[in-house]
């Protein structure tokens, strides 16, 4: 199988990529090998092209700023018995050129083909645009 096809996933609580990064750091949010990992109840039915090089795409106050790599999927069983997926990630966050989402739940595929570009190597360690400017530029469409 040579597809390949994305999440994306809201980022609950975060308020910047540079928040769900210092999340990613903590002991809680690692599995055992260290990698950041995002647990969900569904397991995705379409897992040989999310790990054919698949990303999770982050959408962070309501605009898609950044990805990581799927390394793979791991079961786990929580405490209550039911089984879940673990999304374990490249630890490696890369900003994304951002784009407004509406809020949804859970995770939602995202086809390559709609995922936006990664951010120039120059441009990634830019201070971000601040959130209000942001989400303006991407309204009118040149973000």
């Amino acid at each position: 199988m040579d597809k390949s096809v994305n999440l994306i996933k809201l980022s609950v609580g975060s308020e910047s990529v540079d928040t769900l990064i210092a999340w990613q750091a903590t002991k809680r949010a690692q599995g055992p090998d260290g990698l950041p990992r995002h647990i969900t109840r569904m397991w995705p039915k379409r897992e040989a092209e999310i790990l054919n090089g698949g990303s999770i795409y982050w959408v962070v106050k309501g605009t898609l700023q950044c990805r990581q790599r799927i390394i793979r999927l791991d079961e786990m069983i929580g405490e209550d018995g039911i089984r879940r997926c673990a999304i374990v990630l490249d630890p490696e966050v890369i900003r994304t050129q951002s784009s407004l989402k509406r809020p949804f739940q859970g995770w939602r595929y995202l086809p390559v083909s709609d995922a936006p570009p990664d951010l120039p190597k120059g441009r990634a360690s830019e201070d971000p645009l601040p959130v209000e400017l942001n989400r303006a530029l991407a309204e009118i469409g040149v973000l």
